[in-house]
């Protein structure tokens, strides 16, 4: 395939070159269409709407769902195509199954590509968690070889009915990209005449896609040697030129990033508003931040209308992500020298829910469930396998007031795993403290059922999976003590900072610091947050066994690729002080320690290393979690909560006593 495309892409420029392509004539100057482009975006292989941890429906989540929404925009609007921008193989129980438990075949499609199929794409990107498996993986399941060391020379793979292109991302032996780089859908609209007739009329249709660049950093030990990225700017430089050479009329960017307006550099992660100003992008799929746009959440970003949806005047959409929503782009064109022109003036997005209220859900599409039905119960069966038993109940619904529940097992692993690793392979490293970092993923971004929650009593795989939620690999860093601090203090930025004069009720959780962000390190390290003070200056009382850390002190701390290669911009992490990139899986490490020690016992595990430096506020400071939850608080030592109130959405707001100091549990 891949030196198909690369011919076909070579012959086309030519003919480019030989002579301009021909214009349809049977379109009158003045004909008008529009033009609705329909998104799909980080749907992380969401497939059925199911929560393979709970073992039950979740009616807020699912592509199946997302289906019914795709046909209702067809029947609404004449003219319609569908794209999606990315983190479509990774991301569910799921997709770990088909990747890593029982690797698909190549003469199979995955479950996700299955049910896109039976919507009918036209196009798509690769986010990047497409690239979390391996390109070995990638190459597979995409059906497109790539030239690029070690991935093994095949023939083509069973992979998608539509064209995955990436105009950014490229093979390391050749230059060449490893997916098309862009292409010309040419179909069919209805229009209407300047005297009112309706007819059929060709489009065509540029369409450029892009992965954020940092995937050399998060998944360096995938890619490092192998591909090379450019910025999203750039490639859309090198290649619009030959794109507009083939006479496009309307030209879509599928964007796995979102709108960003930090300085910009060739690995900006969220280039979108960067991208909006490269002159004949007509249109933006925007991905990867897990938002919608249009929407509140980008009001007071400059040059971005948050009500119709444009980006420096370039319509774009954003339809969040595990199949929640679909984003509808409504281009207005109007024929005019021999070419369709697109209004901005006149266009306008649009995200809608499968859930437009509480529990007001739209019904799966019946043609979606069976495609996948098998790889779904083989995922199911696979979740269950009994590894251990736990005497006590491990969640993150107050993992921001210092529960640490949820996260004692994890750091217990990740540095049993380092410390045989020294033991067995690195004697240089004896002597110097193991520390271990983790942080609670699910903390309610996506609402009252997004959190980790494992019973007291037997667990199993699925268990496993709750506590690490995304397949990172495990590696582990070298700092001294100052860089220490400065971790935690980057942690820190979770929260408000707090008044303690202040009358009105405080909210502690900064919801713009993602919870995945907010790590907290074990390992006979103890050290305070004073939310009063200014970010930065909130770490106090740092110890490790009880003595000040020093900030020449070594330590080694564990963690992940994705946080050890520069994820989350923590200071002094940035991959050049890896020790090791562990080949194996945190979760993996995580199930592989369980089954090693199948009796899992409170007291024995290290207790929480941190608490809030105690200050008496005027007014409560509060934190949102999910509703039913204060008895679990305070049976977790966090006897300092008290319930505010419901709001009867399955969420609640509670308050927390700043001046109470919780047992370390």
């Amino acid at each position: 395939m891949r030196a198909r495309y690369v011919s076909i892409l070579a012959a086309a420029l030519l003919a480019a070159c030989a002579a301009p392509a021909p214009k349809p004539a049977a379109v009158p100057a003045g004909s008008h269409a529009q033009l609705t482009l329909l998104e799909t975006t980080d749907v992380h292989s969401t497939v059925m709407s199911y929560d393979y941890y709970k073992l039950k429906t979740d009616p807020s989540v699912g592509y199946e769902r997302t289906a019914t929404l795709i046909d209702q925009a067809r029947k609404a609007y004449p003219n319609t195509l569908l794209f999606d921008a990315g983190d479509t193989i990774q991301g569910t129980v799921l997709a770990d199954y088909q990747a890593e438990v029982a690797p698909i075949p190549c003469d199979q499609e995955l479950a996700i590509y299955k049910a896109m199929d039976a919507m009918g794409y036209d196009a798509g990107t690769a986010g990047n968690h497409e690239f979390n498996y391996g390109l070995p993986f990638l190459s597979q399941v995409t059906g497109t070889p790539m030239d690029v060391t070690g991935v093994a020379a095949q023939h083509t793979c069973d992979g998608p009915n539509f064209p995955i292109i990436l105009s950014n991302v490229f093979s390391a032996r050749d230059g060449q990209p490893i997916f098309q780089p862009w292409t010309v859908l040419e179909r069919m609209l209805k229009a209407t005449t300047p005297d009112g007739r309706t007819i059929e009329a060709p489009i065509r249709i540029g369409v450029l896609g892009f992965t954020p660049p940092p995937i050399m950093d998060w998944d360096k030990h995938n890619l490092e040697g192998k591909v090379t990225v450019m910025g999203v700017v750039e490639a859309a430089r090198k290649y619009l030129p030959a794109l507009a050479a083939q006479h496009p009329d309307v030209i879509i960017a599928i964007v796995h990033g979102g709108i960003s307006t930090r300085p910009y550099t060739p690995m900006l992660e969220n280039a979108a508003w960067y991208l909006a100003e490269v002159p004949g992008i007509d249109a933006m799929l925007l991905g990867h931040s897990h938002q919608s746009f249009p929407g509140l959440s980008y009001k007071d970003v400059p040059e971005v209308d948050d009500q119709r949806g444009t980006v420096k005047g370039v319509p774009a959409v954003m339809a969040n992500f595990f199949g929640r929503d679909l984003g509808l782009i409504h281009l207005s064109l109007d024929y005019r020298d021999g070419r369709w022109v697109s209004d901005r003036a006149q266009a306008r997005s649009e995200v809608r829910p499968i859930c437009p209220a509480r529990n007001q859900c739209v019904a799966p599409d019946p043609r979606i469930a069976p495609l996948v039905a098998s790889a779904h119960q083989a995922a199911i069966a696979y979740v269950d396998t009994p590894i251990g038993r736990s005497d006590f109940r491990m969640s993150s619904y107050f993992a921001d007031l210092g529960d640490m529940s949820a996260l004692t097992a994890v750091n217990a692993a990740q540095r049993d795993y380092v410390e045989n690793w020294i033991a067995s392979e690195h004697p240089e490293y004896q002597g110097i403290p193991v520390l271990s970092a983790a942080a609670a993923f699910r903390t309610g971004f996506g609402g009252p059922a997004d959190y980790t929650d494992v019973a007291a009593g037997a667990l199993s795989i699925r268990s496993a999976a709750d506590l690490y939620f995304y397949p990172n690999t495990l590696a582990a860093v070298k700092i001294d003590g100052a860089g220490l601090k400065a971790w935690l203090e980057h942690s820190a930025g979770r929260f408000h900072r707090i008044d303690p004069a202040s009358t009105q009720p405080q909210p502690l959780v900064n919801t713009r610091y993602k919870g995945y962000n907010f790590d907290q390190i074990q390992g006979g390290i103890h050290y305070t947050i004073d939310v009063t003070r200014p970010e930065g200056q909130r770490i106090t009382a740092l110890t490790y066994h009880g003595q000040p850390v020093a900030p020449t002190q070594s330590f080694l701390v564990v963690t992940n690729n994705y946080r050890a290669s520069g994820g989350g911009h923590f200071p002094g992490l940035d991959g050049n002080n890896i020790v090791l990139m562990a080949p194996d899986g945190n979760r993996e490490v995580l199930i592989n320690w369980l089954r090693a020690h199948p009796d899992l016992h409170r007291a024995a595990l290290e207790p929480r290393s941190w608490h809030f430096a105690p200050v008496k506020t005027r007014a409560p400071v509060t934190i949102e979690s999910a509703s039913g939850k204060l008895a679990l608080a305070h049976q977790d030592g966090l006897t300092g909560v008290r319930l505010l109130g419901d709001h009867g959405d399955g969420t609640s707001t509670y308050a927390i006593d700043l001046s109470f100091r919780p047992k370390r549990q």
